[in-house]
């Protein structure tokens, strides 16, 4: 690992610290400063010329500031004679943006992915983008990780437990669940009219009286459907509610909404650090470092990353 140098972003400090435990090495020195004007300016304090480095951050929390800093960073190192630099990016705020549905609108994921290229990276490893084929907008390697294991094992397997879809467009993942924890699937059909964040579920496929559902979803910003859903399936006759989200980007009344739901527990990933609420004592938060410590292991002893698909 003498070559190794792992950088923490802002919006992936703590979780940097707890990757680089997991490799047992320090992390990097770095700096970063806001200008009043609110421009930004970063700076490694230490030598990287011929090392390999991993820079971590999420784009989030703010999410401009956070991107921009990123390439920032990648420029950097590479300006210092960096032999290579690897952007882990656990949370890709962009990734919503993957097609375009709608006249006269642009492809922000297209857009972010060759501004990343376009500043040196070699490497991205994200984790649970929310569409795979984002990958196709990069040229070079990307691996997306996925959360399933971890939360799977956080939330436990059950006799009478059922996995539940949020939407139609999360199916294909949530049977993935289905089939780790041994458990049936029902889907939420929900529908969504405007960018208000919000949407309605209008029925619900699957049986669910009795059980303990489980709802799952790659992301949640204001809890608005999580709670909707958890509200369906009580009144479909389910005995219990928990819900499992990779990423916890969590805005406005997100807590107060999950508070007066039915769900009793929301587990999360530590992919997301800086959100601008309280978190509920309903959130459990899972962490995603080994995962990701792994990874960069792998990578730079050049070995195979198959084995975190599986």
């Amino acid at each position: 690992m003498e070559e190794l140098l792992v950088f923490g972003g802002s919006g992936s400090r703590r979780l940097t610290s707890a990757i680089c435990r997991h490799l047992e090495v320090a992390p990097g020195d770095g700096e970063v400063i806001r200008f009043s004007d609110g421009n930004l300016f970063v700076k490694a304090n230490q030598n990287v010329r011929g090392r390999h480095v991993y820079v971590v951050q999420s784009t989030v929390f703010p999410a401009n500031d956070n991107f921009m800093e990123l390439l920032f960073w990648i420029d950097a190192f590479k300006r210092a004679s960096a032999a290579s630099v690897t952007v882990l990016m656990p949370y890709f705020s962009y990734g919503k943006a993957d097609k375009k549905d709608e006249p006269r609108v642009s492809i922000r994921a297209r857009v972010c992915a060759e501004a990343i290229e376009a500043a040196g990276a070699a490497r991205v490893v994200t984790m649970d983008l929310h569409a795979p084929q984002i990958q196709g907008f990069f040229t070079l390697p990307v691996d997306d990780l996925y959360a399933l294991p971890l939360l799977a094992e956080a939330i436990g397997t059950g006799e009478d437990l059922v996995v539940v879809s949020p939407d139609v467009g999360f199916a294909k993942q949530a049977r993935k669940y289905a089939t780790r924890l041994g458990a049936p699937l029902a889907i939420a059909d929900k529908e969504r009219v405007d960018h208000s964040e919000a949407a309605r579920v209008i029925d619900l496929i699957g049986d669910v009286d009795g059980r303990d559902a489980v709802i799952v979803d790659d992301f949640t910003i204001t809890a608005g459907t999580l709670a909707e859903v958890a509200e369906a399936l009580i009144a479909r006759g389910a005995r219990s509610v928990r819900a499992a989200v990779t990423h916890g980007v969590f805005t406005g009344k997100s807590m107060e909404r999950l508070d007066d739901s039915p769900i009793s527990r929301l587990y999360v990933t530590d992919t997301v650090e800086n959100q601008p609420v309280r978190l509920s004592a309903k959130v459990e938060t899972v962490s995603v470092a080994p995962l990701f410590a792994e990874a960069i292991g792998r990578i730079h002893r050049r070995e195979s990353i198959s084995v975190l698909f599986q």
